[in-house]
């Protein structure tokens, strides 16, 4: 038994430096906080405090746009100073909206606290990229990023988890979830005291722009092979991701015979592959060109999203939950192999004075893909349900073929080794 399992264990070593683990360790925790409110907020603002759904509605809203608008400003902050104090800032921000949560009684002290939470969540997810990116060489971005997004999966589906057990015990008066906005709170306070106390102060690069170099926002408007990259990654998520989260529930519990209690061993085994999977698929993605890694996980998320419409075919509970957990798994390997490519090419494409802003519109790409795919796949759902995962799958597959077109205009480290190699090898005559 010792191989098999050095041989697992081998698969999860990153080679990264403990203050990476860390920080990623600290990730967790404060995801953690926020998967025991996510599911649950519309609950909470609605049954516990007696505001209306859509008034809830626009109070989770707020707090995602606010992140969205803190985040462009965090970007340029991140190029002018270090990224440690910003994301303790951040974090700080984070706990006195969330814990002021717990307390609201009237929908403006909500908006409020919702306007200062969304705030410290915009700035902390970019802060944290950069400071990540800041303690490693460019050669393990993409191990850095893959373990990002394992702890963050990690900790809000243990999260999540963990209140839903919590309220479904009976739990569901008000204390219950006021205990659980000041965990969250609690949380986003221990990742700040990490940051403090564990994460040294570093800067990718000097910061400095050179003499002759465009800055600002207008420098990253004139990239157009990022711009391209950015606009492509946000279709991309809304039809992959963001249909699945979103619109697959609605969909499956309409149109299939699964329930929700089905849906939720479904969205469950999505999250856990991913935690499983991420790292080892690090090794596999590292070897193809960054240009097929697109485009395979465009193919993959094509794939899964005409695999919902099998699960139309069946009046089997048993064999619908099967087809569907085969979708999750599917687009679960598709994260794996995006997470894995886009993060690291973006901080390839930044230059290093331009790196906060860079990232934050990186950033930007999954917020803006969670509002768009809702929106759109719920127009669509209300009409043709079937178009869904039809003009999803054709989307998908466009942009895989587009990413195909993009070529050699990628930054890509295997291109950039076979060329060396090339230039190393003397010339035979």
């Amino acid at each position: 038994m010792s191989g098999p399992l050095a041989r697992a264990f081998a698969g999860w070593r990153t080679g990264l430096s403990g203050p990476v683990l860390v920080l990623q360790a600290g990730v967790a925790v404060n995801y953690f906080g926020s998967g025991l409110i996510l599911p649950f907020e519309i609950i909470y603002l609605h049954h516990a405090r007696g505001f209306s759904t859509a008034t809830a509605g626009l109070v989770l809203a707020a707090a995602t746009g606010t992140a969205a608008v803190a985040t462009p400003p965090a970007g340029a902050l991140l190029d002018r100073v270090r990224p440690k104090p910003i994301l303790i800032a951040g974090g700080l921000a984070a706990v006195l909206g969330y814990a002021g949560f717990a307390f609201v009684e009237r929908p403006w002290q909500a908006f409020a606290c919702a306007v200062i939470g969304g705030a410290g969540l915009g700035i902390t997810n970019t802060a944290n990229r950069v400071l990540s990116l800041a303690l490693v060489t460019p050669e393990q971005r993409p191990s850095m990023f893959a373990l990002g997004r394992v702890a963050g999966n990690f900790g809000l589906g243990s999260g999540a988890t963990v209140a839903g057990f919590i309220l479904a015990s009976g739990a569901q008066h008000l204390h219950s979830f006021q205990a659980l906005y000041l965990f969250d709170a609690l949380t986003s306070a221990a990742f700040a005291m990490i940051v403090l106390m564990a994460i040294p102060d570093l800067r990718l690069g000097s910061g400095a722009a050179p003499s002759n170099s465009a800055r600002g926002f207008r420098a990253v408007a004139r990239h157009r092979v990022f711009l391209i990259l950015i606009a492509a990654n946000i279709v991309l998520l809304a039809v992959g991701p963001a249909f699945f989260s979103s619109i697959l529930p609605p969909f499956a519990t309409a149109h299939t015979p699964v329930g929700p209690g089905e849906i939720g061993v479904v969205v469950l085994l999505n999250t856990f592959f991913i935690v499983v999977a991420q790292i080892p698929a690090t090794r596999v993605v590292k070897r193809m060109r960054r240009t097929h890694a697109f485009a395979a996980t465009s193919g993959l998320w094509a794939i899964a999203l005409l695999a919902v419409l099998l699960a139309t075919l069946t009046r089997s509970t048993l064999a619908a939950t099967t087809v569907l957990a085969g979708v999750a798994i599917v687009i679960a390997i598709g994260e794996c192999a995006h997470s894995t490519v886009l993060g690291p090419l973006v901080a390839d494409l930044a230059p290093p004075h331009l790196l906060g802003r860079y990232m934050s519109l990186y950033s930007l790409t999954f917020t803006a893909a969670l509002a768009l795919g809702p929106a759109v796949g719920g127009a669509m759902l209300a009409t043709s349900p079937d178009v869904v995962w039809w003009g999803g799958a054709l989307t998908a597959a466009l942009i895989g073929a587009g990413f195909l077109r993009l070529g050699d205009r990628v930054p890509d480290p295997l291109l950039q080794t076979q060329s060396t190699r090339l230039q190393a090898t003397p010339e035979t005559t």
